[in-house]
């Protein structure tokens, strides 16, 4: 199977195929994503929460995103590898965000980057694009923008913020952006957006009608106990499974079960 391109996932919106994408922060979980077919890799700033524990994604920084971003692509050979612009690494200018955006095809071999907004980034999309650095746009629920939206809250919830919210997908589409992640918003709303524009829509808790679908890695596959989103599926607890057997471990070690002769050198 080939790499995933832009060109696939226009394809797949054209043809009304479904696209499928999920977060990754390391060389194991990637290369896991990757065989499984899915379409595309989010190195999300979301690995401060559910890598370094953190209250939010703000302290995220640019080396910690190339870092992360490094290793998924060494694992990956299909699988599209976005990296995610961490806060405060574009909003102080339009060149900064190039510079920035730039690491993550030039550092990192990712293929594309997302970034949080639409109008009030628009001239960054627009020039990251002339310079050649595909970019996913993101609007609806921001998690960097937390303080000023008072919480991780449904958005586009009144008619006015709905509106709004249709004119951010049609600026983020004019200015040049390969697609458009909706988060936190309802899905009559994601319906609507996801008809109005060209490129394609990828949702996480906006419900059925989008393009295409991403989740956490680590709320699908049960690693993030901290609190599972209304949106989150677990499709299987891992942490149970890993903490059975390294208590198994545990015991086997005291009695002098393991090592056993088969995993000693004669």
């Amino acid at each position: 199977m080939p790499k995933i391109t832009i060109h696939d996932l226009l394809k797949k919106k054209k043809e009304h195929e479904k696209i499928t994408m999920i977060t990754a922060y390391d060389y194991p979980f990637a290369k896991i994503v990757d065989e499984a077919g899915i379409d595309g890799i989010i190195v999300g700033d979301s690995v401060g929460m559910v890598v370094q524990g953190l209250e939010n994604t703000l302290p995220v920084t640019m080396d910690e995103m190339i870092y992360h971003t490094k290793i998924v692509a060494r694992a990956v050979q299909n699988s599209m590898v976005i990296g995610d612009l961490p806060f405060m690494s574009y909003q102080a200018s339009v060149e900064e965000a190039i510079r920035n955006a730039g690491r993550f095809l030039k550092e990192a071999g990712a293929t594309a980057v997302k970034i949080e907004g639409s109008s009030e980034v628009a001239e960054h999309i627009r020039a990251m694009t002339r310079s050649d650095i595909p970019v996913m746009a993101h609007i609806g629920l921001t998690p960097q923008s937390i303080h000023r939206m008072g919480g991780y809250k449904l958005q586009g919830k009144t008619e006015e913020s709905a509106k709004r919210l249709i004119e951010e997908a049609h600026i983020a589409e004019d200015a040049g952006a390969f697609s458009l992640l909706l988060e936190a918003i309802p899905m009559g709303l994601a319906k609507k957006i996801t008809e109005a524009i060209s490129i394609p829509t990828i949702g996480i808790g906006a419900g059925p009608y989008c393009d295409g679908q991403v989740l956490v890695l680590h709320d699908v596959i049960g690693l993030f106990e901290r609190f599972l989103p209304k949106f989150a599926k677990r499709y299987v607890n891992l942490k149970d499974e890993a903490l059975k057997a390294i208590k198994i471990y545990k015991e086997e070690v005291e009695k002098g079960i393991f090592p056993s002769e088969g995993h000693s050198f004669k």
